[in-house]
Formats: C-alpha cells, structure tokens, sequence
C-alpha cells in the first residue's frame, strides 16, 4: 500500500489510502478552528471525513474526532439554513440550536456508498428540525397536530377566495373549497385562534378601511364585579336570617339598610342605644356563626 502524502494551510500532513473503490484517509488533518474553515474547504474536508466516520469504531476518541469536527465544519450550513426564517421572532439562538440537531442527523445518517453530496441531504434534515420546531413551539395554546396542518390550509384557501373576489370567505365558502365538512372548518378556525397570542394594548379598528380606532383589546376584556360578590353573601345569609326573630330582623333592617344609628334606631323602637347595640352584636355574632360553620 502506498500513502500519498499532502499538506495543507493550517492542517496535518494527510495520510490517504484505499479501503476498496473509495479513498479513506487513514490519518485525518488536525483542524484547530473547524468552524473558521472556508464552505468551499469544508465540503472537501467533509468527504474525508464522511468516509472515515464510516470505518472508525464508535464510541473511540477517533469516532468522538471526526463526528464532532464534521459537525463544527458543517455550522455554516445551519447558519445559512436559519437566515430564511430570520423575520420570526423567536430567538435565532434557538433556532440555531434546533437546526444543529438536524445537522447531526444528517451526518449520523450519511452513506457515502450513495454518492450524494452531503449538503443535499444535510439542508431538508436541518430545515425540516427547524419547521418541527416552529410548529410544535410557536402555538400560544397547545392544539392537536391535524388543527395545526389544518390551519396552513385554511390561511392557503382564505387567500385563494380573496384573490377570486371574496373579502372574508364564510365558513361554508371555506368549507367547499377545501372540500371538508363546516363543522371541521369551524373547529379549525377556532384553533387558529390559539397560534399566536395579541397584546391587550391593541387598538380596535372599524369604519371604512379599518383604520377608524375604537378602542383597545383591554376594553372589551370584563373586570370582577365586586356587588356580585355582595349577591353571593346576601344569598348565603338568607336561610339565617330567617332563624333569627322579628325584633332582631328588624333591627338589622334599620340598622343597614336604612342605614339609621344606634341612637335612632333606639329612639323609633323606645329601647335604649346601649341595648340597641348588645342586640346587632348578637344578631350579626349569630349570622356570622352560622356562615362560618358553612364553610
């Protein structure tokens, strides 16, 4: 067997020989920076070491070489990928990342036996991990994955009708073109209502053209209501009052719904204001026991 040796800026000698039809080196290029490598450089240095991680044990130190230079040679791929969903606003770090993951499966895959340059295999896995990762992420609310198909669909026939003619295609319109049932694009329509959240502080536009403002999103989102809350005790306190006598309901009435004091009340019913508070304090300590022991 006889090695052709070869030098190159930056690297090792390289060491190369034949196992059968396809030249495998032996002894790969030391790459200090694999991520600095020129693209042009990289698909090279990507076949040698394609066809090496083929015949190296895995799990060696030689296995751990190769596969993780062919994947710091290769982030450029990634990055290039990741540029064509730059106008999404979640983070291009996680992107990266989940586009790193498909770079890996693509290598872990790879047969160099086929011939196929490995771009054409490494760009669908790393951008079909990036679109994974758009759809099971992005949603606001987490709905079923046909819902998710469902809504390309819908947003696809929604322009087509527009374009024909229609301003807001109905449900039904929807429906026939799309050749589903009403019911299933009503649902899916509701779903799409989960794919991205709005902020409160949005302003609401009607008139000719929307562009009349009406309000914000806050305005139309109802606060609690704190005389049904009023509602709910007086409701609870009505069995209990009924256990109480008539003197006593009596001075209740006086005392909160006329809103009369102590002195007045005992002036209209000829007791004195003293015995007029020990009453209430014992009608509202009996009301009140009686609540608590409901709950």
């Amino acid at each position: 067997m006889r090695g052709n040796s070869t030098t190159k800026a930056g690297m090792e000698p390289e060491t190369l020989s034949k196992v059968g039809p396809v030249p495998a080196p032996t002894v790969l290029p030391r790459i200090p920076a694999p991520q600095r490598v020129a693209p042009a450089d990289a698909r090279e240095l990507s076949k040698l070491f394609l066809q090496r991680l083929e015949t190296v044990e895995e799990g060696t130190p030689e296995h751990q070489y190769v596969r993780n230079t062919l994947i710091e040679m290769n982030l450029s791929l990634v990055r290039y990928v990741a540029r064509r969903f730059s106008s999404r606003r979640e983070s291009m770090e996680d992107v990266l990342q989940v586009g790193t993951i498909g770079l890996i499966k693509a290598i872990d895959r790879y047969d160099p036996s086929r011939d196929v340059e490995f771009t054409t295999l490494a760009v669908p896995y790393i951008q079909g991990e990036i679109k994974r990762f758009f759809r099971d992420t992005t949603w606001s609310v987490r709905v079923p994955r046909r819902l998710q198909e469902l809504r390309i669909d819908l947003s696809r026939a929604r322009e087509e009708l527009e374009g024909q003619g229609s301003h807001e295609p109905s449900v039904a319109e929807l429906a026939g073109h799309l050749e589903m049932a009403e019911d299933e694009v009503a649902e899916g329509l509701v779903a799409c209502n989960g794919y991205d959240s709005d902020s409160l502080d949005r302003p609401i536009q009607a008139g000719g053209g929307g562009k009349q403002q009406t309000g914000l999103v806050a305005d139309l989102i109802g606060t609690e209501d704190p005389a049904l809350a009023l509602a709910e005790d007086i409701q609870a306190l009505k069995p209990h009052l009924a256990e109480l006598d008539d003197r006593e309901r009596t001075l209740l009435q006086l005392r909160f719904g006329a809103e009369m004091t102590q002195a007045e009340i005992g002036e209209e019913l000829g007791l004195s204001q003293m015995h007029v508070s020990r009453l209430l304090t014992r009608a509202c300590t009996t009301l009140r026991k009686g609540l608590l022991a409901e709950g």
